[in-house]
């Protein structure tokens, strides 16, 4: 499942540089999160990186991209060239 930000956002751009995917970008009034990019960290981290360092605790799972961790892991190598 792609994570979401949702517009309790506060543009404090630390979450961006935290995406190894690349996947968080500056929307038209808050950050937002491409879901073909995001794998929610699979294959990277233990942990969503942009969740651990998100001072308003706005990032969650996004409902209308739910993705098994296999499928995570799909995207994962897709995106990297990288089998696990």
């Amino acid at each position: 499942m792609s994570l979401i930000i949702s517009d309790e956002c506060i543009n404090c751009d630390v979450c961006e540089a935290e995406c190894p995917n690349g996947a968080i970008s500056q929307g038209d009034e808050i950050y937002a999160i491409d879901p073909s990019m995001c794998t929610e960290c699979v294959g990277h981290y233990d942990t969503q990186q942009c969740v651990e360092v998100c001072p308003v605790d706005c990032i969650s799972k996004d409902p209308a991209y739910a993705e098994s961790n296999e499928q995570l892991w799909a995207k994962y190598e897709q995106l990297t060239g990288e089998k696990r």
